[in-house]
């Protein structure tokens, strides 16, 4: 039996590094991915593949589309497109640094290290601009509904498709605006992470409340503050079923339906934008079946 990929229904590790992998020149991708599978134990090691590995594979997974570049007025959106997505999940740097070197050299033969980037807990949840991120994040079985694909799509049941975002906040900027704009900006106060009832249609809450959708547009969000040199922003993770919901709140925050951009771009931009399908575990290894491998 098909099980999730538990690291994606788990509470946040305090410390993570996020790889992302290119083709390279060489061949044998069949061979580095049945080699990953087996190390990947989908807990402390969370793996997602992108369109143009399985592409290359000869193989589709449905619902598995390239990441939609968006625009809005005075803000577009990314697309950087990867081949496969790793999350290591863990404690010690040490040790995450040792583990992506391992998984580095497994893939060596046909792909390339594309990035790399740590990220970890801040103030037990929040965001790097002080507010607490996640809030309406489904819990429990609702969580395992939004984020994991079920007996309904029996050659799927079990994994989960991903939307990976690295956005770049601007701190001195947010800084500078008074603390009521701030709040507003967002849609909640910081001091209490209470909702604001009045607050702006920019608001970020108002822009991207999951239930004000239709059909409700739920995600499970596993994002994570970042860090690099003076630079810092917050490595957006959202699992769900498809890519739909995802999409619906990308396209509002941009304003496409009603002209109204997300204030939340004020202060911060993303930098990068990517879709992967992460595959179901079976006797404790990636289940690679839907590849044909």
């Amino acid at each position: 039996m098909n099980t999730p990929q538990a690291g994606i229904l788990l509470p946040l590790p305090p410390r993570a590094r996020y790889l992302s992998f290119v083709p390279d020149a060489g061949e044998g991708a069949a061979d580095c991915l049945q080699a990953l599978a087996k190390v990947a134990d989908g807990e402390r090691t969370v793996v997602g593949l992108g369109r143009s590995l399985l592409s290359a594979l000869a193989v589709d997974i449905g619902g598995l589309r390239p990441f939609p570049s968006l625009a809005g007025a005075g803000v577009e959106l990314p697309a950087t497109p990867a081949a496969i997505w790793v999350w290591l999940r863990g404690e010690d740097r040490g040790e995450l640094l040792q583990r992506a070197r391992r998984i580095e050299r497994l893939l060596a033969p046909a792909f390339r290290l594309a990035e790399t980037l740590d990220a970890f807990v801040h103030d037990g949840g929040r965001d790097l601009s002080g507010y607490e991120d996640g809030t309406e994040n489904p819990v429990g079985d609702a969580a395992t509904a939004a984020a994991i694909v079920g007996a309904e799509r029996p050659s799927l049941a079990g994994s989960s498709f991903v939307a990976v975002q690295r956005w770049l906040h601007d701190l001195a900027r947010f800084e500078q605006m008074p603390p009521d704009d701030r709040d507003l900006c967002i849609g909640r106060r910081r001091r209490d992470n209470e909702e604001i009832d009045d607050a702006p249609e920019s608001a970020h809450v108002k822009r991207t409340a999951q239930e004000s959708f239709t059909p409700p547009a739920f995600v499970l969000r596993r994002s994570m503050p970042w860090t690099e040199g003076p630079r810092g922003g917050l490595l957006f993770v959202a699992f769900a079923t498809s890519f739909d919901p995802f999409e619906a709140q990308l396209r509002r925050m941009v304003g496409i339906e009603d002209g109204i951009v997300d204030a939340l771009f004020r202060f911060t931009r993303p930098q990068s934008g990517a879709y992967f399908w992460c595959p179901a575990m079976r006797a404790g290894r990636l289940d690679l079946s839907p590849l044909r491998l």
